[in-house]
């Protein structure tokens, strides 16, 4: 079982701060969880497929490309803004 020094040194590590009732809680609580790590390290596994990804899905997203965007773009664009001085978009101070 984890002492009350270890459970404030994980909380620490964790940036949770923690009431003195609390302490005991979690010393039980994180002591079952890493007890049961325990158990499953006597699994034996060699014959296990290790999965990346429990669905066996592969990378749907598009193919990442250069699209021109042509002059009829940044007009497009340029219609939406508000307010433009010399060809360039006038935005608010950031200072």
């Amino acid at each position: 079982m984890l002492s009350k020094k270890e459970v404030k040194h994980i909380a620490g590590l964790a940036r949770i701060g923690l009431k003195k009732k609390e302490i005991e809680k979690y010393r039980k609580d994180l002591s079952a969880v890493l007890d049961y790590f325990k158990k499953l390290e006597k699994l034996d596994t060699k014959n296990i497929e290790p999965v990346g990804h429990i669905t066996e899905t592969l990378n749907v997203a598009r193919e990442d490309r250069e699209k021109d965007f042509a002059e009829s773009g940044k007009e497009r664009i340029i219609k939406n803004i508000p307010e433009t001085r010399n060809g360039c978009l006038k935005v608010k101070s950031v200072l």
